[in-house]
């Protein structure tokens, strides 16, 4: 009964999409849900929609899920609730391949530089960029390269000192 009550209150406009991936021993399943309708009750300048994304991860059976809200200014004509949910994905995705990597590996939010803080963020985004050429991990070539600063150098300039 919950159900319907809670399908009824459903805007009319609603539009629906869902994926599933299988990989690296777990089951990621995203549901989502897009409406325009929603935005006229919304005091969001630029506003054209608002998306719902239930994620549910398994792994080792257990399961976890949650629940986050968008508003995006995309009209539905230019991007329903499918494109929505791969446009969130890729947000994602550049999450845990860059923030993260410099978070975690790279030591940044234990970082206490204020001033400069952004020309030091684009030289990790550099030195990132750099070791994904080499084919390294971050902690690998952090190691190799506070061993030997001239493979370091080399990395960077393509020079054997």
């Amino acid at each position: 009964m919950a159900n319907r009550q809670h399908a009824a209150q459903l805007p009319p406009d609603i539009t629906r999409a869902e994926t599933v991936e299988k990989g690296h021993g777990r089951i990621e399943s995203r549901k989502a849900w897009a409406s325009a309708e929603v935005v006229a009750h919304l005091e969001w300048p630029g506003a054209a929609q608002v998306l719902r994304i239930e994620r549910t991860r398994e792994i080792a059976g257990k399961s976890s899920s949650e629940i986050a809200y968008f508003v995006t200014s995309l009209p539905v004509a230019e991007a329903g609730a499918q494109r929505l949910l791969e446009l969130a994905r890729a947000h994602w995705e550049i999450e845990n391949r860059l923030h993260w990597r410099r978070d975690v590996s790279m030591n940044e939010d234990r970082c206490r530089v204020r001033a400069g803080a952004r020309p030091l963020a684009a030289l990790r985004n550099l030195v990132l960029a750099m070791l994904r050429n080499t084919g390294s991990s971050v902690p690998a070539a952090r190691e190799t390269f506070a061993a030997d600063f001239r493979s370091a150098i080399h990395a960077v300039t393509g020079r054997i000192l």
